[in-house]
């Protein structure tokens, strides 16, 4: 049995993979630390796990602002002083960051203390941390095709992000009961995330009577802090009512993504891999304050494997038709259904295990990664 410290907060795009690894360690008899922001969508997201220990680590993301970057350097030089003396206490066999801002400090700490450190990196464009921490890991995932010349080609692993158990593709019937949608009438699920949602929220807004009169049903997660639940009623052009429904957060994301005909979302790479354990279609916008602009190479790698289309945020005007023409193709939506499956034949999380448990093995241990493996 091995103790790991997983770094994975700041935002659901972090903490969802950090938790779905660490429920594949701890069910394979391993033990796990999670370190996570103060940010309100990781205290959110954590109250469904209270098997595991979560610890909020210092820390804010970089910024050019001087006064954001005077901030950022004071708490990451805190968060390097919580991590050492995490480090110190628990000793862990080895310590995997999913990077952001949450990473530099336990990363840092492990290079110190001579263990093994571990990035993942699912974006189409490697972020800040990675870049900047990867000469200190003895090992980086990256996803297949992703290049990064700042880490040695024998510490690159190729592998896609690992998804949490609980989500799973599940009877649109059902999934729809749930969420109290009309199992009859199409749905169109919209939501952007941490930080992209207002433009996407806006959208809902402006075109929600239109939606509705064609026999839309909608369900927008409108983000944390952006808005109270509500439920409105509306009529249908041909006839009866229609429900759209809006929450700030929704937990139930296997029942969220099963009940959408079609999804109307930004282009993290969390987004992107539970939309392909769904098999779930989707036109997404990539957010374009992004770092780097990775959603947009998120985006296009999307729809280039087929998985749905790409909007630029540019053309939110001009998104009802693409929803129209999208959400009543039955045609188009089996064959991104299709491809979407095709996608995810892959599975990351038992890739991830298997490489970790021989990643901190002990070098004489039949587990032990071999000597020709290494120096490939």
């Amino acid at each position: 049995m091995s103790r790991f410290i997983i770094s994975c907060g700041g935002t659901g795009g972090h903490l969802s993979p950090g938790i779905a690894l660490a429920e594949g360690l701890t069910g394979r008899g391993h033990e796990v630390i999670l370190l996570i922001s103060k940010k309100r969508v990781d205290a959110r997201l954590i109250e469904k796990y209270p098997q595991f220990t979560f610890q909020a680590v210092p820390g804010s993301g970089f910024s050019w602002n001087p006064v954001k970057l005077i901030q950022c350097m004071t708490s990451q030089f805190n968060g390097l002083l919580f991590s050492l003396r995490l480090v110190r206490q628990q000793k862990p066999d080895g310590i995997v960051a999913f990077g952001g801002f949450t990473s530099a400090g336990i990363a840092m700490a492990g290079w110190l203390g001579r263990m093994p450190v571990a990035l993942h990196e699912s974006n189409r464009v490697p972020g800040l941390a990675v870049r900047v921490l990867g000469g200190l890991a003895r090992r980086v995932y990256l996803s297949p095709g992703v290049k990064l010349t700042s880490v040695r080609a024998r510490h690159i692993r190729f592998v896609g992000m690992p998804v949490r158990k609980e989500i799973q593709p599940l009877s649109q019937a059902v999934a729809r009961e749930t969420l109290g949608l009309d199992p009859n009438r199409a749905v169109l699920v919209v939501f952007g995330g941490s930080q992209g949602a207002g433009p996407l929220n806006d959208w809902v807004r402006e075109q929600l009577r239109a939606l509705s009169s064609e026999g839309i049903q909608v369900y927008c997660v409108t983000g944390v802090g952006k808005g109270e639940p509500e439920t409105i009623t509306l009529p249908v052009l041909t006839g009866g009512e229609i429900r759209a429904i809006f929450v700030p957060f929704c937990d139930q994301v296997a029942s969220l993504l099963s009940c959408a005909d079609l999804v109307l979302s930004r282009a993290g790479a969390g987004t992107i891999a539970e939309l392909i354990r769904c098999a779930t279609p989707a036109i997404l916008v990539p957010l374009p304050t992004a770092a780097d602009d990775h959603q947009s190479a998120n985006a296009a790698f999307f729809e280039k494997q087929g998985g749905g289309l790409v909007v630029e945020q540019s053309r939110l005007p001009q998104m009802r038709a693409e929803v129209l023409d999208t959400i009543f193709n039955d045609w188009l939506l089996a064959r991104f259904h299709s491809n979407l499956q095709r996608m995810d034949r892959a599975n990351p999380l038992d890739i991830m295990l298997d490489d970790l448990e021989m990643f901190v093995a002990p070098p004489d241990s039949e587990l032990a990664e071999p000597k020709q493996a290494a120096a490939s």
